[in-house]
């Protein structure tokens, strides 16, 4: 493992944070990385709506210092706020205050699959703080709670009851635009702003390209996801994609997405390209860009080996 002081060799000022899952046969092997996230000196790790993300945060408590780290997100539906909350706060007290609670309302496909039904999410988001904040009650330690967020509607929420926002996909050049709901002095105060970004690291810019594509297919399926891009300016893309998914033409959905699109929403190409596009993050106003890797050549060990080589 690199001390802290090497992991800043490429030259940026702030590594990003790190999206990590916890893949069943790999729970140990994920812990260790997590480990070397730490003593490389980036931002923090953050774990996919992917098996028990509760358990990982536990474990990461346990695993590491100084890091911080959360889920991104927990579905609201998958467990009752009182039953959440225990796990939650003692994540908070063993870590000394450095695990981020990150709740959504996640989307009709996922919820369809494991039999569930969403409600409405601006109510059931605020009911659900309110539950989980009075389960937790005043003598034991609360989580720092982050809203999944898209538009403004649950931003601004997000500035109402939580201490912070995480979007997943986020259009780099609509931040600046969504992040004016933020009133200067919640920032200043520490509130959390990340996104999750799709990220392939490969000198064959086209093959990256093609991994983001695919890692994005299902996400251009969801009618809240292009509401989304078409406010932040892509409505040839989004109505494209409509029109195709209405004729059940899925093979040309691709087509639509655009090279303007997906460098806007996503990272890929040369380790120098991903690392500019990090500060590029920065710049709009992402304290915390959470890198979600993935390879052209292997599944994510590889794209978290290409991670730590680019910001070696």
């Amino acid at each position: 493992m690199r001390p802290i002081a090497s992991a800043l060799g490429s030259g940026m000022s702030r590594l990003p944070a790190i999206s990590l899952a916890a893949v069943p046969g790999r729970r140990v092997r994920t812990l260790e990385i997590a480990r070397e996230v730490e003593s490389r000196g980036y931002e923090g790790i953050f774990s996919p709506s992917l098996g028990d993300l509760m358990s990982l945060s536990v474990s990461l408590a346990h695993v590491t210092e100084r890091v911080i780290f959360g889920t991104a997100i927990q579905p609201i539906y998958h467990r009752r706020a009182a039953d959440l909350a225990a796990a939650a706060s003692y994540a908070a007290e063993v870590s000394g205050g450095r695990f981020h609670l990150g709740l959504g309302v996640s989307h009709a496909p996922a919820l369809q699959r494991m039999g569930m039904q969403g409600g409405r999410p601006l109510t059931d988001i605020r009911q659900y703080v309110t539950d989980l904040r009075a389960a937790v009650g005043d003598r034991a330690p609360m989580p720092k709670i982050v809203l999944a967020t898209l538009r403004k509607k649950m931003l601004s929420l997000a500035v109402e009851i939580a201490d912070g926002a995480v979007w997943a996909n986020g259009a780099r050049s609509h931040m600046g635009e969504s992040l004016r709901t933020v009133p200067a002095e919640r920032r200043a105060a520490g509130f959390f702003v990340g996104n999750m970004v799709p990220t392939t690291i490969d000198d064959d810019r086209k093959a990256a390209a093609g991994v983001n594509r695919k890692t994005l297919s299902s996400y251009v399926a969801l009618p809240n996801y292009r509401n989304y891009w078409k406010e932040a300016g892509y409505v040839e893309e989004m109505d494209g994609i409509e029109a195709a998914l209405g004729r059940g033409d899925r093979d040309a959905v691709p087509g639509f997405m655009s090279d303007r699109w997906l460098s806007d929403v996503t990272l890929y190409g040369s380790a120098s390209e991903v690392r500019e596009g990090v500060e590029a993050w920065h710049d709009a106003g992402v304290d915390t860009p959470i890198l979600v890797p993935s390879s052209t050549s292997g599944g994510q060990l590889k794209a978290l080996e290409e991670v730590f080589a680019a910001f070696a």
